[in-house]
């Protein structure tokens, strides 16, 4: 797993300062005890937060996530948004998350709302007062 995350630095000339702030995300996202893990031996809840970890090891200043809670149960999409409202809040960093997931989207602070490629709502909510997204086949942006 420490690979996988480490693989946008092969880019970048400081290899140990990256290594060590691999091993950090790693540590952030809760998988310091898989860290020697092949893909193979990783839930997906496991392997999205790799995902996490791998997409903000270069310190991005955006990121985009397309259904990043698709293919998880319910509590495990639900440790994820924790984790991705935590790294938004700490690491100053956005997030835009693309969902069909009603629960995902209503915990945005910002909620827009596409159906046929067209914007019906863009929304700000204040992060304690966030509400569902309503409507049928919309999908929700946060950011």
């Amino acid at each position: 797993m420490l690979e996988n995350v480490t693989l946008p630095l092969r880019y970048v000339k400081d290899g140990k300062a990256g290594k060590q702030r691999a091993i950090e995300l790693i540590e952030r996202v809760g998988l310091t005890d898989r860290i020697k893990h092949r893909p193979t031996e990783l839930s997906g809840g496991q392997m999205q937060r790799v995902a996490i970890a791998r997409s903000m090891v270069n310190s991005p200043s955006l990121i985009l996530l397309d259904e990043p809670t698709g293919a998880v149960d319910t509590e495990t999409a639900q440790q994820l948004v924790d984790l991705l409202k935590r790294l938004n809040r700490e690491d100053q960093v956005t997030i835009v998350v693309v969902t069909h997931d009603l629960d995902v989207a209503g915990q945005a602070r910002r909620q827009i709302r596409l159906k046929d490629g067209k914007v019906l709502a863009d929304e700000r909510v204040p992060e304690n007062d966030a509400l569902p997204v309503h409507g049928e086949g919309e999908r929700a942006m946060k950011g």
